[in-house]
């Protein structure tokens, strides 16, 4: 049926040909039903009609060889692998019988003595319908490849694809890695610039990969995603002392971590029913300020604001490891590196960051810096190669880290507002997965929550939006939304002095509260979501803890 219909497209009967080859994939009659819809859709976007599309010119046959060949329909199955993904995403079961059978095929067909011009314009073809389709799609440099086969993410889905989807301009003519320039970043952030300004205010960004996000979100606006409103749990084990920090477990929907000034960390296990205070971590001598879980969820970081750092173990919540701050100061702060679990940054009340190897117990060589203030946020972008930290006198300094050292090289420092704590920076690579536009969200005490653009490989930032709540003096935190990827819009999510939980969809002009929850007694520090986004966690300046679940539709 599809080779009868080519014709009619006006193409020459060989490129009809070529398609046939593929003909016992349309056996099945789900997949016969999904691609009839993709041509039929392909058709009027690259108008293959006889008035205006001239008929493709032959070429003579001739002979080649066969590994020419297979060459060939090689490339033809990487370019289907590399869009496998986005077929069918309810069943991936189908995606696996399809890429199967298409090698299987290609495999035959190689061994044929087709004419290769015929084998070349059938890949052009097919991948311009494909980028038509589901968007251009960037190749992948062999590191990260292979750094994303054996690390498994401690954040979440989008962070694990922004790892490792690499940037075209960043991959020489045979992809090899070559460096991006300060230029090519500008010229990144204008064009994403144009776009976002050119846009009807609340409508997705137009660029490769669009349909392909609407088809795994479906068609639910973003105030149905995030429509949370019910409490699933409130824990209250740190009454009266402020919790600074709440997690879930990465990659998680069950396992809650959160700390307390009180000196403890709590390990939370929220299915089966009723939730459960596990274990509670006990060792620290004065208040817990900030925590990290590592990559595979066996082990807590903490530091303290009796100059130590502890390392716990999360299995049986035993202390493996007490390490003293170098400068016998107040430890505020502390991030994983994210592709070496081995090495953790802190930052102290002294106005110094370090880099600590857990395993040893010392500081790295070359991985301390000053900053001009106490040093209250640190944050990581994904590949791990910029680290940004920012202090009590408003400032934000990004380094460069070097991976085989653990060295910091300090690059750039901006100044948000003189005097106005930096309380908390999250790193995005994406801010939707219809624009790359790394971004940080920053909140500094100035009643705005502000989100930047990364302009260049050196962290230097640009104010790109901010968003009005309450924080005048408490450590508000907020965060990017982990599957906002899958979703129409971008959202971000924040505490308030005001007792309350901000959603904010970052691309909308005007009104761009999506959501506001209200449960809390006093101002709410930080938030956090679960893997899929089912619950989310909000913890306050009274020691609650309140689980809110997504509202059943």
């Amino acid at each position: 049926m599809l080779v009868q219909a080519l014709p009619a497209w006006g193409l020459h009967p060989c490129s009809a040909k070529l398609l046939e080859w593929g003909g016992a994939l349309f056996a099945n009659p789900i997949m016969r039903s999904k691609w009839m819809s993709f041509f039929s859709w392909s058709q009027s976007l690259l108008g293959l009609t006889r008035i205006n599309r001239r008929p493709l010119t032959s070429s003579p046959e001739r002979p080649v060889a066969a590994w020419g060949m297979a060459a060939v329909w090689q490339q033809v199955l990487a370019v289907d692998a590399r869009y496998n993904a986005y077929r069918t995403p309810n069943f991936p079961q189908f995606r696996t019988q399809y890429i199967r059978r298409r090698s299987q095929l290609l495999r035959d067909n190689a061994k044929a003595g087709y004419d290769p011009s015929l084998r070349k314009q059938y890949l052009r073809l097919r991948s311009q319908l494909l980028a038509q389709r589901y968007g251009p799609l960037s190749e992948q440099s062999s590191f990260r490849a292979y750094s994303n086969s054996i690390v498994r993410s401690s954040r979440t889905t989008l962070d694990r694809m922004e790892d490792f989807d690499d940037d075209p301009r960043a991959l020489g003519a045979r992809g090899h890695r070559r460096s991006v320039s300060r230029g090519s970043y500008q010229l990144q952030a204008q064009m994403n610039r144009a776009v976002y300004d050119e846009r009807p205010p609340g409508s997705v960004v137009p660029t490769s990969v669009a349909e392909a996000s609407r088809a795994m979100a479906g068609d639910t606006t973003l105030s149905e995603n995030y429509a949370f409103a019910g409490m699933y749990h409130i824990f209250d084990q740190h009454v009266d002392e402020a919790v600074p920090k709440v997690q879930f477990a990465n990659d998680d929907k069950h396992l809650l971590a959160c700390c307390s000034l009180d000196g403890t960390i709590s390990v939370c296990q929220l299915v089966p029913t009723p939730p459960v205070v596990l274990r509670v971590l006990k060792g620290h001598s004065r208040g817990v300020s900030d925590f990290a879980w590592s990559l595979s969820n066996d082990i807590i970081v903490s530091t303290s604001l009796d100059a130590t750092m502890r390392i716990w173990a999360t299995e049986d919540g035993k202390c493996i490891r007490e390490i003293p701050d170098p400068d016998v100061s107040e430890l505020l702060c502390c991030t994983f590196q994210p592709m070496n679990n081995n090495l953790t940054v802190v930052g102290n009340g002294k106005h110094n960051l370090h880099v600590v190897n857990i395993s040893t117990g010392k500081k790295v060589k070359g991985g301390s810096s000053k900053l001009t203030g106490r040093v209250l946020s640190l944050s990581f972008d994904s590949p791990g190669r910029i680290l940004w930290a920012g202090d009590d006198k408003g400032s934000i300094f990004s380094f460069i880290f070097d991976m085989a050292t653990g060295k910091l090289t300090k690059a750039k420092r901006l100044v948000v507002n003189e005097g106005s704590s930096i309380t908390s920076i999250s790193a995005r690579s994406w801010i939707s997965r219809e624009a790359r536009d790394p971004s940080l969200l920053i909140n500094a005490c100035i009643n705005k929550l502000l989100l930047y653009r990364v302009v260049d490989n050196e962290g230097t930032l640009q104010l790109k939006r901010s968003f009005q709540i309450q924080q005048n003096s408490h450590p508000v935190r907020s965060i990017f939304c982990p599957l906002m990827s899958f979703r129409q819009g971008a959202c971000v999510v924040t505490g308030s002095e005001d007792m309350c939980v901000y959603f904010f969809d970052v691309e909308r002009a005007t009104k761009a509260i999506v959501n506001k929850l209200q449960g809390h007694s006093a101002a709410v520090l930080d938030v956090s979501f679960n893997c899929d986004e089912s619950l989310l966690a909000s913890s306050d300046a009274k020691g609650m803890v309140i689980v809110w679940k997504r509202e059943q539709k």
